[in-house]
């Protein structure tokens, strides 16, 4: 199953560069981790925002909300996911 994802990411004003820098080397681990595996087919910046687009192939809405929970930037974020289906159109 395909989703795409829209994350906006917005850090408390209490969180110190240092905690911020940790997360977003943790948040580097689990995302390569999961581009390795499969699971993470791609990932695109929002220009100008602090924002991606992640489009993720799993077998299930279960399976995806685990991944993205598992985020470690996660309690900082704003998720919006999209189901995808293939389009007739399509030549891939």
């Amino acid at each position: 199953m395909l989703f795409l994802a829209r994350m906006d990411i917005r850090f408390p004003p209490h969180l110190g560069a240092e905690e911020v820098s940790r997360l977003q080397g943790l948040e580097k681990e689990y995302s390569q981790a999961l581009q390795e595996d499969g699971r993470f087919a791609g990932i695109w910046r929002v220009v100008g925002e602090y924002a991606n687009f992640s489009l993720f192939d799993v077998e299930s809405n279960d399976e995806l909300h685990a991944i993205l929970s598992g985020f470690p930037l996660y309690p900082y974020m704003t998720i919006k996911v999209t189901p995808l289906a293939r389009h007739p159109n399509s030549i891939r």
